[in-house]
C-alpha cells in the first residue's frame, strides 16, 4: 500500500471539455492543473480521443506524478476513464449495459472496483444527457432508470452487498430543478448526493458572462460506507489555484471545475 499522508485517498472527478477535441495548449494547462489537483484517483469526464487519457498520463508522469490509466471505448467520441497514482487498484472495467438509456449514440456509465489498503469500492462514472428542456430531461431519466437498478442489484448482489459504491460524473442535473433524474438515479435512499448538501451554493460549470452553476455531481452509497470522510467534499478552485480568472479558465482550460473528496484507508 503506498504511504499516503495521514493515511487517507483523495478520489476526484473532473469534465475535461473534450467536445470538439482538446488541443496541444489546453492539453499542456491540463496537466499543470492535474498536477495541482494531485489526487490519488481521478475520474475523467469527455475525454476526446479515447488515447487523450494516456497522453495526460505521460505528461503528469514527465512532471514526477507516476499514474496509470484506465479506460473503456464509447460508442462516440467521448468517453469517461480514470487516472490513478501507483498503488491504487483499478480492475474490472465495464460498460454498463443500456444505460446511454433512449438516447441513441449517448455515453454509457462505466464502472471499476478501486482497493487501497483496506479501502475497497465500486467506482461509476457517468456522462448523462445535456439539456434543459423536458426532452433531455426525459432521456436522463431513461439513463437514470438503468444506473439506479443496476445500483439497487449491486446492493443484493454477493460480493457487492457490503461494498462502498461511489457514483461521480457530469451528471447534467440541477438539485432542486431535476427531481426526477436524482429520483431515478439514487431513490429508495440508495445514494447519498453529497455534492448537493456538501456544496450548496457552490457551482462546477462556467457558463457566459459570469453565470455557472452545479451540473457536476458526486455520490455515496448510504449502506456501508463508512470510509468516506463526511463533510470532505470539496470544489477545487483549480482556475484560482493556477492564478487564472474564471473566465480564462473557461476559455483556456475547461468550463468545469473539479470535485475531490477524502476516504479512510484503514
Amino acid at each position: 500500500m503506498p504511504n499516503f499522508e495521514h493515511a487517507l485517498m483523495r478520489i476526484a472527478v473532473w469534465n475535461l471539455a473534450g467536445f470538439g477535441g482538446i488541443s496541444s495548449e489546453r492539453f499542456a494547462k491540463q496537466v499543470e492543473g492535474l498536477a495541482l489537483l494531485d489526487a490519488e484517483l481521478v475520474t475523467l469526464v469527455e475525454v476526446n480521443p479515447v488515447t487523450y487519457i494516456h497522453r495526460l498520463a505521460e505528461g503528469l508522469r514527465e512532471m514526477g506524478l507516476n499514474y496509470d490509466a484506465t479506460i473503456l471505448q464509447q460508442e462516440g467520441d467521448l468517453h469517461i476513464g480514470f487516472l490513478h497514482k501507483q498503488g491504487i487498484t483499478v480492475e474490472n472495467p465495464n460498460l454498463i449495459p443500456g444505460s446511454n438509456g433512449d438516447y441513441d449514440g449517448g455515453r454509457k456509465a462505466i464502472e471499476v472496483d478501486v482497493k487501497c489498503g483496506k479501502f475497497s469500492a465500486r467506482l461509476i462514472g457517468v456522462h448523462l444527457k445535456s439539456g434543459r428542456d423536458r426532452d433531455e430531461q426525459q432521456l436522463r431519466d431513461s439513463q437514470c432508470k438503468v444506473i439506479g437498478a443496476h445500483i439497487a442489484t449491486l446492493r443484493e448482489t454477493p460480493g457487492t452487498q457490503r461494498k462502498t459504491i461511489l457514483l461521480m460524473g457530469d451528471f447534467n442535473m440541477i438539485p432542486g430543478q431535476d427531481v426526477s433524474n436524482f429520483h431515478h438515479l439514487g431513490g429508495d435512499d440508495l445514494m447519498d448526493f453529497v455534492s448537493c448538501w456538501d456544496l450548496q451554493d457552490r457551482f462546477s460549470h462556467i457558463l457566459e458572462k459570469g453565470r455557472a452553476n452545479l451540473l457536476d455531481g458526486f455520490a455515496v452509497s448510504r449502506t456501508y460506507a463508512t470510509d468516506y470522510i463526511r463533510g470532505s467534499l470539496r470544489l477545487f478552485p483549480m482556475h484560482w489555484t493556477m492564478n487564472m480568472g474564471r473566465e480564462h479558465f473557461k476559455d483556456e482550460v475547461s468550463d468545469h471545475l473539479p470535485f475531490v473528496a477524502s476516504f479512510k484507508l484503514y
